[in-house]
């Protein structure tokens, strides 16, 4: 059933300090409370992406963060990271016009190359967004300029696109891969769904059916609309408003803030 935990008129409509709140406010009041303030939970939000700003990010840099979305994908985050010095070097810092003139024996000696995570698969991604990336940039003149196009209230529609093109970029992987770009995006992280289920909308725990999907990207609309926000803070004040209550500096340290 949707809506699990609190009844969903009492998620959106709430007394806080003598305010009757209701709509997205009730939300965002109880993520600073569970923060220990407005001012705290300010502070967890970031700054507001700019899509426009997409436009000039070479298409060395997207496969680049492309590329590290796929391999952190199921793996520890942190030694991806930590390893992404030598994975630049090994694939000849992702330059995809560079890559794609490449024969199969680079290929294959780099499942063997120690500076990687040594999986087959995840490196035959990289060549095949390799010339998914060149593509794009030959039609529309970069990647970047075809992500800063897209429209910003259908993160949905990017996401499937994103998973129908490229290799390995739907799920969560496409999510990420916006976000780390500086898209303005979503994640469906498991406390921004139950946050959604408990706001009353009418999605499974694992959102994945068409109908769902609109539906969230339907709902954060609506509250972009009403907040002014951006949708990566609707996405944060979301996980922040609910599961398990991690302190503000745990937060911090693997946000990168």
């Amino acid at each position: 059933m949707p809506g699990a935990g609190r009844g969903a008129a009492e998620r959106v409509h709430e007394i806080d300090g003598g305010r009757d709140l209701s709509g997205f406010a009730a939300i965002r009041s109880r993520a600073a409370a569970r923060k220990g303030g407005e001012e705290v939970l300010s502070s967890l939000l970031g700054p507001a992406p700019d899509n426009a700003a997409c436009a000039a990010l070479p298409d060395a840099r997207i496969l680049s963060v492309m590329s590290e979305r796929v391999f952190a994908a199921g793996f520890v985050w942190r030694v991806i990271e930590q390893k992404w010095p030598g994975f630049e070097a090994a694939f000849l810092d992702f330059e995809p016009k560079a890559l794609l003139f490449q024969p199969d024996e680079f290929w294959e000696g780099l499942a063997r190359d120690p500076r990687i995570v040594r999986n087959p698969q995840k490196i035959r991604s990289v060549r095949e967004n390799a010339a998914f990336v060149d593509r794009v940039s030959r039609e529309h003149g970069s990647f970047g300029r075809f992500l800063a196009a897209w429209p910003a209230d259908d993160q949905i529609g990017l996401m499937a696109w994103l998973a129908r093109n490229g290799s390995r970029l739907g799920g969560n992987t496409g999510q990420y891969l916006l976000r780390w770009l500086g898209w303005d995006a979503f994640i469906l992280s498991g406390d921004v769904v139950a946050a959604l289920r408990e706001s009353g909308l009418d999605i499974s725990a694992n959102p994945t059916s068409k109908r769902e999907l609109q539906a969230i990207q339907q709902q954060i609309n609506a509250w972009v609309a009403e907040t002014g926000l951006p949708r990566m803070q609707i996405s944060r004040i979301l996980a922040l408003s609910t599961g398990t209550n991690r302190a503000a500096e745990e937060l911090r340290s693997y946000m990168g803030e």
